[in-house]
């Protein structure tokens, strides 16, 4: 069993660091999860290339 990346990411909202388990065997994707501190929306974009590399961006739901 693989286990799945990590990465830190800061809320763009209130600007705490969390990590947050990426899995990138869905391949490119987008969805939204709660800020585990200040519990406002937060919009992913995963982009997953060749391999195992894998970008992530975080925003502001409404941006």
């Amino acid at each position: 069993m693989q286990q799945l990346p990590e990465q830190t990411i800061y809320c763009p909202y209130c600007g705490e660091p969390q990590v947050v388990i990426i899995d990138p065997s869905d391949g490119d994707c987008h969805y939204i999860e709660d800020c585990q501190v200040c519990c406002r929306p937060i919009e992913f974009h995963l982009t997953v290339y060749t391999g195992d590399s894998f970008e992530i961006t975080v925003r502001h739901e409404n941006e």
